[in-house]
């Protein structure tokens, strides 16, 4: 087994390069199967998702071809096979490939996807799209059966903006027949980033980036090359380290604007912040002062920073207040950091942190990426010796993240026991 094993307060000084956005990736990915011929993506991040992703992209026999951050994806030979659920069950994602096969082939037979057990996370709004593009759907348990005589445009006006289902949504409607209009669509920058790779492919899609989504259909896409916006989640999970531990930490390529609604925070706060065109410095010395948020969707605080957040909350002077609005289960890291020490109290999806407090290391549990990515800022700032299990989560969304932090002074190593 893998555990992460990490030497608490140690200052951090150089510069942590932000990679390919993990969100982004696992929808460009299965998107590039909408595409005729080559496509080329270039800063992936070197992940185990995308490694999921690729064995499934051989699965449907697609050549793939992966070198320094770029993936080469030829779909000349793609095939319409059903996934088996040893392969959709590793991933949330996996029900991209649901919408872009049944895009491609009026025809999908698949599981439900899996991911983090973060809460409840139905694919209702997506099957909602899918019928309304004309789709039916057979439900057999956790296999569906969706198929489509004709793809036609239609209006999706969304119960909520679902990022899952927005992206779904558009998947399909870039091939089906005539105007489809996404009404309360998602705004998070992987959406942008999607719909700018569709559009270099060939597709016609206006109004990313805002509550609405106008796509007019097309017969046919090709490939393209594109690069990948960086991790926003990364970029904030490290300015919270930094502001824990920072001296004169340089996070570097970013993109300021999508990471807003944190380094407002911080700010506000009392932290010190340097923000530049593509990079900020940030440097601890400042003692930090409570505060409370409320996760919402983009532009707002984002579910997948909370709980990192919330471990630079034990460090902040007063009573904070923390929000979950988005998943029922994204405090499973709670217990582990009052374990270590933390004074928190959780009660109607609001967690309660009285700070500062001291933690100490010790033997702690990943039960979720993010919280995995809580608890790594935890050892971090904790003194003495923190060992995380089930680290796998963690892997899954942070590029070389033993190799950054290493880097930059961080006692930290994964060892097998």
């Amino acid at each position: 087994m893998k555990v992460l094993k990490v030497i608490g307060n140690q200052k951090l000084t150089g510069s942590i390069r932000i990679s390919g956005a993990k969100n982004s990736a696992v929808a460009l990915i299965p998107a590039t199967l909408l595409a005729s011929g080559t496509t080329t993506l270039c800063n992936v991040p070197h992940i185990s998702d995308i490694d999921v992703l690729t064995q499934t992209l051989k699965y449907l026999n697609v050549s793939v071809k992966r070198a320094s951050g770029s993936m080469l994806i030829d779909t000349t030979n793609l095939k319409n096979v059903d996934i088996p659920i040893e392969l959709s069950s590793r991933l949330r994602a996996s029900y991209y490939f649901m919408s872009v096969l049944l895009a491609r082939f009026k025809y999908v037979k698949m599981h439900f996807p899996g991911g983090c057990q973060i809460g409840s996370r139905p694919i209702d709004q997506t099957l909602k799209a899918f019928r309304l593009l004309g789709a039916t759907i057979e439900e057999n348990d956790d296999l569906f059966i969706i198929q489509a005589k004709k793809l036609k445009g239609n209006i999706i006006p969304l119960d909520m903006p679902s990022v899952g289902a927005t992206i779904n949504a558009m998947l399909v409607a870039v091939l089906a027949e005539g105007k489809t209009v996404i009404q309360n669509a998602a705004r998070e920058p992987e959406i942008a980033d999607l719909a700018c790779m569709l559009n270099k492919m060939g597709a016609n899609i206006e109004g990313y980036g805002t509550s609405e989504i106008t796509i007019i259909g097309v017969s046919s896409l090709q490939g393209c090359n594109h690069d990948i916006i960086p991790d926003r989640i990364e970029a904030g999970t490290y300015t919270i380290i930094g502001a824990l531990i920072g001296n004169y930490l340089k996070i570097d390529n970013i993109i300021p604007s999508h990471i807003k609604s944190l380094t407002d925070v911080l700010e506000e706060m009392g932290a010190d912040i340097e923000i530049h065109s593509d990079y900020l410095i940030i440097d601890s010395q400042k003692q930090l002062k409570a505060t409370n948020i409320k996760t919402l969707h983009y532009p707002g605080f984002p579910t997948d920073l909370q709980q990192p957040f919330v471990t630079l909350l034990t460090s902040a002077k007063g009573v904070s207040h923390v929000e979950e609005t988005i998943y029922e289960n994204r405090f499973m890291n709670i217990p582990y950091l009052n374990k270590m020490g933390a004074n928190i109290q959780v009660k109607d999806k609001i967690a309660t942190i009285l700070g500062p407090t001291k933690l100490k290391g010790l033997e702690v549990k990943a039960t979720d990426l993010r919280a995995g990515a809580s608890l790594l800022v935890a050892s971090l700032i904790a003194e003495g010796e923190t060992i995380i299990t089930d680290i796998n989560h963690l892997l899954r969304g942070y590029e070389e993240i033993v190799e950054k932090l290493t880097n930059v002074g961080a006692k930290i190593e994964i060892k097998e026991i």
